[in-house]
């Protein structure tokens, strides 16, 4: 009788604790407990109130966390918050068949992005990830700013993704006639090493990924469409201003007012340095289809270029495609005196800007 009882405790402790380890949260009052006492988490058609953040950035090592039905968020009129964060040690966070995270941006959108006009949260997602964390799989609608903001993070690899903001291309009541949406980066990388973005869609109307500071960043098998391009920067002016080895290689853009972009801010300092963008292929490029220049401004290029960031070792290799519109331009490369060293344009073909390039460096011009 005392060894029925022995082993019916016992299976009855097991069975708790591997309730524990798995939870699924159908409100947003759960989440807290389930991330502090479970490893595999499901948050099923989570509604966030007010200033709510969907708070996952201290997951259990080895978590895997799916998001299910549609995951939402009430309106938050403030530049300062962050719907999402997500952080930890080897995490997996992923999507079940049929989900989405819809960011509600139509409520914030006026034209302006994080320039001024309604306060709206500037960082849908932040990720601080690190030991092999996965983000995968993941469907995210009208988002109102930046989209992925990933800072201090290695060892991640972000795939799968499917980002759509079409609906803020067109106008609104706030607009003025411009794209509702601004400033929507799809992917913002600084101070992170060996992070592996892959096989992603971004509809947007900012930078597809932007790397701003870091090490060993690779995106690949990118399809970008409206974007401002597969871009380096802006560099300088920040707390940390290195940016080394990056690959941009296997990727498509469409309909974007650039394709390969490096930007450093006027009269600042920085390092980019072993930059390869390889096997890309834009149609329609707005604005450049090959950009380097060292007069950036937020507010617009000053056309003087300063010398305070160097870049060094950039290879362009099989770049292809066209440009199109009013305005736009094949190359153009402005450097500042003596910052610039070995960049390399092979098989490179940019056609149809119907404005001449313009290339101060390398010596030899634009590519022909």
């Amino acid at each position: 009788m005392h060894s029925t009882l022995f082993f019916a405790l016992l299976s009855s402790t097991v069975s708790t604790v591997f309730a524990a380890e798995s939870c699924i949260c159908t409100q947003f009052s759960q989440i807290a407990d389930a991330v502090a006492n479970c490893t595999d988490i499901t948050l099923q058609g989570i509604v966030a109130p007010t200033n709510s953040t969907i708070n996952l950035a201290k997951l259990k090592k080895n978590s895997v966390v799916t998001f299910a039905g549609t995951t939402s968020f009430e309106f938050t009129n403030s530049s300062d918050f962050n719907p999402i964060s997500f952080g930890g040690k080897n995490v997996t966070i992923t999507m079940a068949p049929g989900g989405v995270i819809e960011g509600n941006g139509s409520l914030y959108w006026d034209g302006l992005g994080s320039n001024g006009g309604l306060p709206k949260p500037n960082t849908f997602i932040k990720v601080k990830m690190t030991e092999g964390s996965v983000i995968e799989n993941l469907l995210i609608k009208n988002w109102p700013v930046h989209g992925f903001a990933v800072d201090g993070s290695s060892d991640l690899t972000i795939r799968n993704i499917f980002m759509d903001n079409r609906a803020g291309d067109a106008p609104n009541s706030l607009s003025g006639g411009k794209n509702a949406a601004h400033n929507s980066d799809g992917f913002g990388v600084k101070s992170s090493s060996n992070v592996l973005i892959e096989n992603c869609t971004v509809y947007n109307q900012d930078d597809c990924v932007a790397v701003t500071s870091g090490n060993n960043i690779t995106a690949s098998g990118m399809f970008c469409s409206g974007t401002h391009g597969l871009s380096i920067g802006s560099i300088g002016g920040k707390s940390n201003n290195n940016v080394t080895n990056v690959l941009f290689t296997d990727s498509t853009l469409t309909n974007s007012t650039n394709g390969a972009r490096i930007k450093s801010n006027f009269n600042t300092t920085g390092y980019i340095s072993n930059i390869t963008y390889a096997n890309i292929f834009m149609t329609n490029a707005s604005d450049y289809g090959i950009d380097v220049q060292q007069d950036y401004l937020n507010g617009g290029p000053t056309g003087i270029p300063s010398n305070g960031v160097i870049i060094e070792n950039v290879l362009f290799k099989n770049v292809t495609g066209t440009a199109a519109g009013k305005g736009s331009i094949n190359y153009y490369v402005l450097c500042g005196e003596g910052s610039c060293s070995n960049i390399v344009f092979e098989d490179v073909r940019i056609t149809g800007g119907q404005n001449a390039s313009s290339c101060n460096y390398p010596e030899s011009g634009c590519p022909a």
